[in-house]
């Protein structure tokens, strides 16, 4: 199917690389179906390019890709929501803020990931509770320390 972007113009995406969110991403609750874009070929970064709304895309990426040490647990109501029965079908990316200003200022929100059941694609927003990650984790070392907010 052709959707049409503000970010990317007019796109082709296959019925089965939409995912559909059971828990809509904080500040946007009347947004349920995104479709994953490639940056470009060979970028640590991807964007969440909802359907509803052809003006809403995220960065998103990984933070393995940044040598950053994340780990968290799925509760179990959030792995029922998403019919998550193994970790092996589990996908997660976090949001990347990127100031035009100051590309070097970029972060990734570590507190409120994006998981995704590759199987059903089922997807959610999941704000972790006891944590101490960041919502600004600085993606460059040169940079100011993390900010929590």
């Amino acid at each position: 199917m052709r959707i049409n972007t503000v970010k990317f113009g007019e796109i082709e995406v296959s019925e089965d690389s939409i995912f559909t969110f059971v828990e809509p991403i904080l500040g946007y609750e009347h947004l349920k179906q995104y479709v994953l874009v490639d940056h470009n070929e060979n970028s640590v970064f991807k964007w969440l390019q909802s359907l509803e709304d052809a003006e809403l895309a995220f960065p998103i990426s990984s933070p393995s890709f940044f040598d950053i040490d994340y780990q968290f647990e799925i509760p179990e109501d959030a792995a029922k929501k998403l019919e998550l029965t193994t970790v092996e079908t589990l996908i997660s990316f976090n949001i990347v803020t990127i100031p035009s200003a100051n590309p070097r200022k970029s972060s990734m929100n570590l507190l409120a990931p994006i998981i995704i059941n590759a199987t059903n694609r089922y997807g959610m927003q999941l704000i972790l509770s006891n944590s101490n990650y960041p919502v600004r984790y600085p993606l460059f070392k040169d940079e100011q320390e993390p900010v929590n907010s």
